[in-house]
């Protein structure tokens, strides 16, 4: 399990809420000034997960104002950029005379070393929000500054690609070891620099190491969302990304692995996964398979037990019967093989 702590204002007595849960933000971001129609009985939750130096904070409230001013500023700069990918409700932020709306699945960016006014909606707000310190996206500080107050869409790009990992990464912390969080830290660094990069057209700036991990990140989630295609080869892979098969076989061979290989774990991870789904013990297995770009189900069943080393029917056969499993789950080993590749040898 990552390094987690959970905060909470229900736990408090009703009027000590809104002064604790200002001081917590002050502490998981910066000082700031907040405001609320609700602070009589203002309710809150966050959870704050350690990935090295950066960290990734769901949190839900109800509507505040907040303002970070130029003397708090001069008081107090931990000298971060902070992300919001907003999950429910909205709000406005405004830096001097700029003012931009945000809605579901939009990220907004601010800096802790400028200052902001944001006010949210009258209904309570659900975020998942990152802290990255500025000095760890590696392009010319002068242009980092300009992607503060644009509204950034994670429905698509790349910016999908980091609001599908912020999304996996707090719906469930226990998947991961605590060894992963380090490594997490920096695919988490590698899509914002990436996504700043897009927003302010400045790729050309990113580090070649940078380039080249979120170019792999770009390539396994387009994977991901093609297993069902049975006819799922390298030579289509490398031309949907412009790039030779040659130097995509060398990408993943860097991290220890083929395209075959990682191909075939997906999609063995994801038929495991339905197999053990109450919510789809009615679906065939071979359907299973086919859905997961097995079309002859004596190679899946093969596969599957060399994986896992039991077949698809006595898997299901064994597997017991809660609640059915979140179907907006993302896949979990698919980000592990992803972190597994970010070592020294980079």
């Amino acid at each position: 399990m990552l390094p987690e702590t959970v905060f909470t204002t229900k736990e408090l007595p009703a009027n000590d809420r809104f002064e604790a849960w200002t001081e917590q933000l002050g502490r998981t971001h910066a000082p700031m000034h907040l405001s609320s129609e609700r602070a009589a009985d203002f309710r809150g939750h966050q959870r704050v997960i350690g990935l090295g130096e950066v960290t990734v904070w769901p949190a839900s409230f109800d509507s505040l104002v907040f303002r970070r001013t130029p003397k708090l500023i001069r008081q107090s700069d931990p000298e971060v950029f902070h992300l919001s990918l907003l999950r429910r409700g909205d709000g406005v932020a405004s830096w001097g005379g700029r003012q931009v709306g945000y809605r579901v699945d939009d990220f907004h960016v601010n800096c802790s070393s400028r200052s902001y006014d944001i006010s949210t909606g009258q209904d309570p707000v659900s975020i998942v929000g990152v802290e990255i310190p500025r000095a760890a996206v590696d392009f010319p500080a002068g242009r980092t500054y300009g992607v503060v107050g644009r509204r950034i869409s994670g429905r698509e790009g790349m910016g999908a690609l980091l609001a599908g990992l912020l999304v996996q990464l707090s719906s469930d912390t226990s998947s991961y070891r605590p060894a992963d969080a380090e490594r997490l830290g920096r695919v988490v660094t590698d899509l914002v620099t990436a996504v700043f990069a897009h927003a302010l057209e400045a790729e050309p700036h990113l580090q070649p190491e940078t380039r080249v991990r979120t170019l792999l990140l770009r390539i396994k989630s387009f994977v991901r969302r093609n297993l069902g295609d049975p006819d799922l080869t390298p030579a289509q892979i490398a031309a949907a990304h412009h790039i030779s098969r040659s130097y995509l076989y060398r990408l993943f061979r860097e991290e220890g692995l083929t395209v075959a290989a990682y191909i075939r774990g997906q999609r063995l991870a994801n038929a495991r996964r339905d197999l053990t789904d109450p919510a789809l013990r009615t679906l065939p297995v071979n359907a299973v398979a086919a859905r997961w770009g097995y079309l002859r189900p004596g190679d899946f069943t093969r596969a599957f037990r060399a994986a896992y080393g039991i077949t698809p029917r006595e898997l299901r056969s064994q597997a017991p019967g809660p609640a059915a499993v979140d179907g907006t789950h993302i896949d979990v080993d698919a980000v592990r093989m992803t972190t597994a590749g970010l070592r020294e040898h980079h």
